[in-house]
């Protein structure tokens, strides 16, 4: 159950980070404010996921989720693409979190 918090946070926070680049460097207060919510509600489900996982996993597994979520959620609604480097750093974020797990 503590793993689905791990991902519902993840979510949230690849909601937010798109949010965020909508509202345009928080030009747009609605967005703004709702970004920061979002953030917020992504902090709330990772506390609840740290009663039972291990901080590392928890926060490691949370990010690489966020990381790459977020580079496909900026490929598919804004266009934005990943250098040779970035692809490979993309690719690094997930061999460590699996080696994490191991």
């Amino acid at each position: 159950m503590y793993l689905v918090f791990v991902i519902l946070a993840a979510l949230l926070d690849i909601l937010a980070n798109l949010v965020l680049k909508k509202s345009d460097g928080f030009k747009n207060k609605f967005l703004g404010i709702l970004c920061m919510a979002l953030v917020l509600c992504a902090f709330v489900c990772l506390g609840l996921a740290l009663k039972e996982i291990p901080l590392s996993i928890a926060y490691s597994t949370w990010g690489a989720i966020g990381v790459i979520g977020t580079i496909l959620g900026g490929y598919y609604f804004f266009g934005e693409r990943l250098n040779l480097l970035g692809k490979l750093g993309a690719i690094l974020v997930v061999v460590a979190v699996v080696l994490l797990h191991i």
